[in-house]
């Protein structure tokens, strides 16, 4: 991999990194991810991505600061997996379904909003 690449997806993540933190800070005071938190930068990611996609961007150093560094630290796909795991071991089957499809019909979700409304914004 080129050093110039390497750079873009270094700052990418930075800034993922600072977005998600920041998110975590104004959510509350938690030691880790709450299943609140995960949904609301999972969400996030899914309609910048939206957005993103939208655009339809060519430029490659473009699309690794992007995809590769900015969402793929933004969005929290581990902390997403280890709140279904605490689900199950608590037993909250529930909860645990219930959690699921609200991540997943969401993050679609704002991903079409904001594919669509750009679509429609850049005509």
């Amino acid at each position: 991999m080129e050093l110039d690449s390497v750079i873009h997806i270094l700052a990418g993540s930075t800034l993922g990194l600072i977005v998600r933190m920041f998110i975590k800070s104004i959510s509350g005071r938690q030691k880790i991810f709450t299943s609140n938190n995960v949904l609301i930068v999972n969400v996030l990611a899914s309609l910048f991505l939206g957005i993103f996609v939208s655009l339809n961007i060519t430029n490659k150093n473009l699309i690794l600061f992007f995809y590769v560094g900015f969402l793929g630290c933004l969005s929290t796909f581990s902390s997403f997996i280890y709140q279904l795991f605490y689900l199950i071991q608590e037993r909250r089957y529930f909860k645990l379904m219930l959690y699921y499809t609200e991540v997943f019909v969401l993050s679609f979700s704002f991903f079409c909003l904001g594919h669509f409304f750009t679509k429609i914004w850049i005509r």
